[in-house]
């Protein structure tokens, strides 16, 4: 029923730098359900080893998904009155989860004297061990006839229903400074996560990627044109693969110079059953996005 991909690309600028990529992703089917979930490694000093952190927030997402549906018939007898508890309670275990992660790495892994090098001692002693780790996460769930996820942080989840529109169930989170932006490490981490619950339609694909994707739009209209385009080609899963790649590839060294992940999740059935309404919204977008443009170059005109 389900099948998924997912990929994260180094970004142009970490290629210069000679960073590593901060980026993680992962895509899950389940017994009944299917994750996809991306995690955003954060970008300032402090956060040294958030390569690490994201990819135990996937991990940890992933692990906690899991486990809520080994009583999978439970589970969803009870989402539909429960849908809010439920994920509160997923949110909390997924900091659990990474926070174990976290505090067996550095157990076993201490900081080296080429990581502290970086600061003075007294800036060193004022960080957190979770900081050295700071991520961001967005994940979303597939079931039969329902969907939801979950965000602490910057990044994007597209959902595609059988009409065939993108839809961000999720508004856009702006990415704040990395210092200061809602992450994983956060002491108050559980509480600052954003997250929705569609019940009673079914869904052709759920994409999760992170804040280098859709920074690397002119605009909202032509992020969600993306997406409709993207999944019309999951029919053939294995050129799509390597399209997207480069596309992301491509994004990042001529866009924002950033990591970037996506992460996809799709009802193979639904999707051949709904391609032409696909291919259909597909051509009413570059129609639209003409109009767009048009109007633009018009407004332009006139302000000469």
């Amino acid at each position: 029923m389900f099948n998924g991909f997912s990929k994260s690309v180094m970004g142009a600028s970490h290629e210069k730098t000679g960073l590593v990529c901060q980026d993680s992703s992962a895509f899950k089917v389940g017994d009944g359900y299917a994750i996809a979930v991306v995690a955003d490694g954060h970008g300032s000093k402090k956060h040294f080893r958030s390569h690490l952190g994201s990819q135990f927030a996937v991990e940890a997402v992933i692990e906690a998904i899991d486990r809520f549906y080994e009583e999978r018939e439970e589970l969803e007898k009870s989402l539909p009155t429960n849908a809010k508890l439920i994920i509160k309670n997923i949110e909390k275990q997924v900091i659990s989860n990474w926070n174990i992660k976290v505090e067996k790495h550095i157990a076993e892994n201490p900081v080296t004297a080429e990581e502290k090098s970086k600061f003075t001692a007294e800036e060193f002693e004022a960080i957190p061990q979770e900081s050295y780790y700071g991520s961001t996460l967005v994940a979303a769930v597939a079931g039969s006839n329902y969907t939801f996820g979950l965000q602490i942080g910057d990044g994007s989840l597209v959902a595609i229903f059988e009409d065939g529109k993108a839809v961000m169930p999720m508004e856009y989170n702006e990415s704040a400074p990395a210092n200061v932006t809602a992450s994983m490490c956060n002491s108050n981490a559980a509480t600052m996560f954003s997250s929705f619950y569609v019940p009673n339609k079914r869904l052709i694909a759920m994409f999760g990627s992170t804040d280098g994707l859709y920074t690397s739009f002119g605009s909202e209209f032509d992020f969600l044109d993306y997406h409709s385009i993207i999944t019309s080609q999951l029919v053939n899963l294995e050129s799509f693969k390597k399209v997207i790649i480069n596309n992301l590839t491509k994004r990042s060294r001529y866009g924002t110079e950033d990591d970037i992940s996506l992460s996809c999740v799709y009802d193979e059935e639904l999707l051949n059953e709904k391609l032409p309404v696909l291919n259909a919204q597909v051509e009413n977008n570059k129609k639209r996005a003409a109009e767009r443009k048009a109007a633009l170059l018009k407004k332009q005109v006139e302000l000469e």
